[in-house]
């Protein structure tokens, strides 16, 4: 399969770049960050589920679009160029990846339509630890007569301050089988613990403490959890590539127009050698994310069975090229880089957080060395 995309993927991409750059200028995430760390901008949000983005990945059977990861990655590289405040990625990619994944249809019948029609925001409350962990620890369900009671904490969530769903993993206290679990952000028994990040985003710790469920909540059987979620991690991880890859692309090119008006000594200071040497080595690595990128959407697609392993390239390959491409573009701005006056440390600090969603560089490179027996 040739590394392009399609024509309709390419008019799906123009229309995202065309709206965003009319609606969203990084001057509304600072605006939004200003009014008391504002998770997004509902008037925006109401135009993107317009656009069709909340059902580009549902099947047409639930009245989606279908359009595919390729089309959702190139929606996410242009929400990536203009660091877009939204819940694309905890609603639109990671739950709605994993409630299609689900066997529950009165569920996924359920949730898709209000998903897409954007009344109601959805995340997944996984991560139990300062590091990721596909595997659940401390967070149990067991079964009192006919209710279920579920207990633990979560940390890390994204969006969990806005989302009315929790998508929540926990194991059986008697069989130890992994669940994946709905449950309304707002059910007794759920208290939030939410922190600000370094980019501006709000992230939630979430405890519950004798959560009552019936059997109707659960997305996942007794057999197929942990299958769901291991492959709803990989889409993840490649949809972050992809908006990384958006933000590398956004501070390269603002980079580059700063070194052709920034004077130093008299000249441009992107005559000086040493800087165009750099500036070159950043262009290829770029280069390369493109490709890592869009082949591993292709996987998506297409239902490979390499998915896991280019999932993690993908992941690893954006996450060290993003640390290069961002520490340079704040270096070569100069003091102003790392000033709020400047809107490149922006990139640097999301790209930051980025990295550590769903496993960093260190643990997806490890997992891509596992896969080729080293």
């Amino acid at each position: 399969m040739s590394l392009v995309i399609n024509e309709e993927q390419n008019m799906l991409k123009s229309s995202a770049k065309e709206l965003l750059d009319l609606k969203s200028p990084i001057s509304l995430m600072r605006k939004l960050r200003d009014e008391n760390y504002n998770q997004f901008d509902s008037n925006l949000w109401k135009e993107m589920v317009e656009m069709g983005w909340t059902a580009l990945t549902i099947p047409e059977k639930y009245n989606g679009l279908n359009f595919g990861y390729v089309g959702l990655g190139q929606v996410l590289e242009e929400t990536g160029r203009k660091l877009t405040v939204s819940p694309m990625i905890s609603t639109v990619l990671v739950s709605t990846t994993l409630i299609s994944l689900s066997k529950n249809e009165v569920l996924k019948s359920k949730l898709f339509d209000e998903i897409m029609s954007g009344n109601k925001l959805c995340t997944l409350a996984h991560e139990e630890s300062s590091h990721h962990n596909r595997n659940v620890d401390l967070s149990i369900v067991s079964k009192n007569k006919e209710k279920f009671i579920l207990n633990g904490k979560k940390r890390f969530v994204i969006d969990g301050s806005i989302s009315d769903y929790l998508i929540v993993s926990a194991n059986s206290e008697y069989t130890g089988i992994l669940n994946l679990i709905i449950v309304e952000s707002k059910s007794k028994g759920i208290t939030f613990d939410n922190k600000v990040h370094m980019d501006s985003k709000i992230y939630s710790d979430i405890s519950f403490n004798n959560v009552e469920l019936s059997k109707d909540h659960f997305l996942s059987t007794e057999e197929d959890g942990q299958k769901i979620l291991e492959k709803t991690f990989d889409i993840a991880c490649v949809g972050l590539a992809a908006e990384m890859l958006g933000n590398i692309q956004q501070a390269f090119e603002m980079t580059m127009q700063y070194l052709k008006e920034r004077e130093q000594f008299g000249v441009k200071i992107g005559s000086f050698q040493a800087l165009q040497h750099r500036s070159a080595i950043m262009f290829g690595e770029i280069e390369l994310c493109k490709s890592i990128v869009l082949k591993a959407l292709q996987s998506v697609d297409s239902d490979s069975k390499n998915l896991p392993e280019l999932a993690s390239l993908a992941k690893s390959k954006l996450g060290l090229t993003a640390k290069l491409v961002t520490n340079e573009a704040v270096q070569m701005h100069g003091g102003i880089g790392v000033t709020d006056d400047a809107d490149i440390g922006f990139f640097l600090k999301k790209t930051r957080v980025a990295q550590r969603i769903f496993g960093d560089s260190n643990y997806h490179l490890d997992r891509v060395a596992k896969f080729n027996n080293y």
